[in-house]
């Protein structure tokens, strides 16, 4: 009898401590490539695998991260944690679009992110429309200039996300009233 009553309250204090740990956000996982990578040894060819994958939460925040292994199941897990540790805030307007136009730069690429308007959706091609649609944006223009290489339009668009400023954020900066923007 002493056991169940026990039991009993075991029970209850892990359901109370459960229900009281904060909800964890849901990430998604998107791979955009995977490449065979082959480096030439002494003794011979040695394989391996490159894949590059996105994670966001589709709430303003993103990370693109690199993964290489010798299968593409370590390199995609890799890949994820390498994510997860560059992950950017976004800044989204009201109409889950971004506050202005801005060019981001990695390499020889650049991606252009331009605002739209309501039921726009994404328009985007390559990697920067897995990009944008894992940062949760759902109306914006985008293109990408230069090469077509899928890791660093990838990176130039992280960058354009990055550099978006807020007009609460300017004026802050510029030391003026926020009225002043909207006007």
């Amino acid at each position: 009898m002493v056991n169940s009553q026990e039991n009993q309250e075991k029970t209850k204090r892990k359901s109370r401590s459960r229900s009281a740990a904060p909800k964890r956000e849901k990430w998604n996982e998107r791979v955009i490539q995977i490449s065979r990578v082959t480096k030439v040894c002494k003794g011979g060819k040695k394989l391996s695998f490159r894949a590059v994958v996105v994670v966001g939460n589709e709430a303003g925040k993103v990370g693109v991260g690199v993964g290489k292994a010798d299968d593409v199941i370590n390199a995609i897990t890799k890949g994820i944690t390498d994510a997860r540790k560059h992950i950017i805030d976004v800044p989204l307007t009201k109409t889950n679009s971004i506050p202005h136009l801005t060019i981001g730069y990695f390499g020889a690429c650049q991606a252009l992110v331009k605002p739209a308007g309501e039921g726009t959706g994404v328009i985007a091609g390559s990697s920067i429309r897995t990009v944008l649609e894992l940062a949760g944006i759902k109306n914006i223009l985008a293109k990408q200039i230069g090469p077509n290489n899928i890791l660093n339009s990838a990176r130039a668009t992280i960058c354009a996300l990055q550099s978006l400023k807020t007009p609460a954020l300017v004026a802050k900066e510029r030391d003026l009233p926020l009225e002043k923007f909207y006007s």
